[in-house]
């Protein structure tokens, strides 16, 4: 194991005496020479297929057109606007399936206390006191998945609902019950400190989702915390949230966010600097909320039955190509879990994403997104980059996700092994040595795409030398990750031949490096193959795939500092940007979201505590 995790090793050449540094120009014997290079650690899909990356068009950029312009996404959220809810009340949940198929804690109360023999604990949420405000709400999320009419979450009834204060119908609050391994070590008992799933919700399109507060007060899971979340960190899910999913990557969705005037006391570096905070809360959803830590906790202690119990319910709702029959299912899930967790923690990494906190308790079963907490996407370029205050160690840098998704993995198989049999043991190792196999290839496919280069597996070798040697100039330069990739989606190769980059900062940056006309002249050979192929569509296609907005920590933060002064104006504004990010838009321009960061951005710390 490097000591940057899991690594892809590819090969790349470089000038023959020169070394990967910024150093001025130095004539070569000749040009190239095989050498080894490591990129950082990434698991990639072998498609990068962002869904809805044109469907909310604000701008006047010619991509904006067509389908997919604002008149058309408008027409399609709200065309079957007559059918949505109107009235709260007729809208129902159901904790009947969980209930009935999990065993429930028989002790009631939010009252902290070592949990055994369920899955799941009665805890009514508490209510935030003083006024409410809705801060922010997903139309999308609210009409496209839960079948509500927007108009309504400006009810008084949804704040009381969307805070926790009165329940939906139908709704048993439950809280889950989980360990987990936190920074390598086991922790224990763990579980919904904080948080309270009030049932499962079946919309029009058949899709079942599970609604769940978060920050709406204690549970027997919260061991010596106050059940409560703070502004700033319930911005930072909502927003990564949804735009997460808006840039093609499997999430945890949210719904709506309401703040209250209720005191929360936090020490946010825990430095003994304790300030007040005021409360909030986040509606989410997710298929399923079980995760790594679900499985574990039932190994730890030996509740062999219901560990199979629990896994037969998963399998059964969420695996529907595993027959539950099957006597190698619990092999298959484990596979399943694999692969996925390579493509998941892919998506994170083609996006410069770091989620921060790559606990087993945050590692969830379907492998989607979740528990957003100090999780950042890097600026300028580094593998190294932690966003997160509380690592002190950097365990879970950028460059180390893909490491701390097979250490994860590993425990998960532990947690199997009361279950799988010697030969399935054997073989579900077998399967976790291929990790690095799906590794490898998906890395190959995911940025082929984000350079737009087509062509057969046996150019492969030649496109890993174009990546690598890409990703050595952008850390030697510092060159921002996202903007980088982006400028050289808009530049047409005449642009790129010509070095006309002067309102390209990313690429300005990165063509200060001695190796980059070099790389360059590569690259756009590279491009000239296969000849089917126009400039235009090249950059359309590079396009869709590379970002022009991702939720920066500065950003996050500038709306932040808005609205715990009560403006939330920005955070409606980055809500909207980040529903398109791939999309020029005259609003977003406006603010500096695709330009340098704000030399304060710098300083920006993001712990643990929310």
């Amino acid at each position: 194991m490097s000591e940057e995790g899991v690594t892809f090793k590819i090969r790349f050449r470089v000038p023959d005496g020169a070394s990967l540094q910024n150093t001025p120009p130095a004539p070569s014997v000749e040009m190239w020479r095989s050498c080894t290079a490591l990129v950082f650690t990434v698991a990639a899909v072998s498609t990068f297929t962002p869904v809805h990356a044109l469907e909310f068009c604000r701008s006047a950029d010619p991509d904006c057109s067509g389908p997919a312009d604002a008149q058309a996404a408008h027409a399609r959220w709200n065309k079957d606007a007559a059918n949505l809810t109107q009235h709260l009340e007729l809208f129902k949940l159901s904790c009947k399936k969980l209930i009935e198929a999990l065993p429930v804690d028989e002790i009631d109360g939010n009252f902290v206390r070592t949990v055994k023999n369920c899955i799941f604990s009665k805890s009514n949420p508490t209510p935030l006191r003083g006024s409410l405000r809705l801060a922010a709400v997903s139309k999308v999320v609210i009409e496209g998945i839960l079948d509500v009419d927007v108009a309504v979450t400006r009810s008084e009834d949804f704040l009381l609902y969307a805070s926790g204060a009165k329940l939906l119908p139908g709704s048993v609050p439950l809280a889950h019950r989980y360990g987990g391994h936190q920074f390598g070590y086991w922790a224990g008992q763990l579980g919904d400190g904080r948080a309270h799933l009030l049932g499962q919700y079946l919309n029009r399109k058949g899709e079942t989702w599970e609604l769940q507060l978060k920050g709406s007060g204690k549970t027997p899971y919260s061991r010596s915390g106050d059940g409560r979340a703070v502004i700033r960190s319930s911005v930072r899910e909502f927003l990564c949230s949804e735009a997460m999913h808006f840039l093609g990557v499997p999430t945890s969705r949210a719904a709506s966010l309401i703040v209250s005037e209720e005191p929360v006391l936090r020490d946010q570096f825990y430095n003994g600097n304790v300030a007040t905070e005021r409360g909030a809360v986040v509606l989410r959803l997710a298929r399923s909320w079980f995760r790594f830590g679900s499985l574990e906790i039932l190994a730890e202690n030996g509740e062999t039955e219901l560990l199979k119990t629990l896994l037969n319910f998963v399998i059964r709702e969420h695996f529907p190509l595993i027959r539950p029959d099957d006597p190698d299912r619990y092999l298959a899930f484990y596979s399943t879990v694999v692969s996925e967790t390579a493509r998941l923690i892919a998506r994170w990494m083609s996006l410069g994403f770091a989620h921060g906190v790559c606990n087993t308790d945050n590692f969830s079963l379907l492998s989607v997104t979740i528990d957003y907490g100090p999780f950042g996407f890097v600026d300028s370029y580094d593998p190294g980059f932690v966003p997160n205050s509380s690592d002190d160690e950097g365990r879970y840098r950028m460059g180390a996700q893909a490491e701390a998704g097979l250490f994860n993995l590993e425990r998960l198989l532990v947690a199997l092994g009361p279950v799988l049999t010697h030969e399935q043991t054997r073989q579900a190792k077998i399967v976790l040595k291929g990790y690095l196999d799906i590794y490898q290839r998906r890395i190959r496919r995911l940025f082929r795409a984000k350079l737009g280069l087509l062509g057969e597996e046996e150019e492969e070798e030649e496109d890993d030398q174009l990546v690598a040697l890409l990703l050595e100039m952008m850390k030697d330069t510092r060159s921002d990750f996202t903007m980088t990739f982006r400028q050289l989606s808009e530049a047409s190769s005449d642009q790129l031949r010509s070095r006309n980059l002067t309102e390209m900062w990313a690429l300005e940056d990165l063509s200060s490096h001695r190796l980059f006309s070099d790389w360059l002249v590569a690259y756009l050979q590279r491009l000239s193959r296969p000849q089917s192929e126009g400039d235009l569509r090249r950059q359309q296609r590079m396009k869709r795939v590379n970002p022009r907005y991702v939720l920066r920590n500065w950003m996050a933060e500038s709306a932040i500092r808005k609205a715990e002064r009560g403006d939330f104006s920005e955070v409606e504004l980055l809500h909207r940007v980040l529903t398109a990010p791939f999309v020029t838009q005259d609003s977003a321009e406006e603010a500096g979201y695709a330009a340098r960061p704000p030399l304060w951005a710098k300083g920006i710390k993001v712990s643990c505590s929310s």
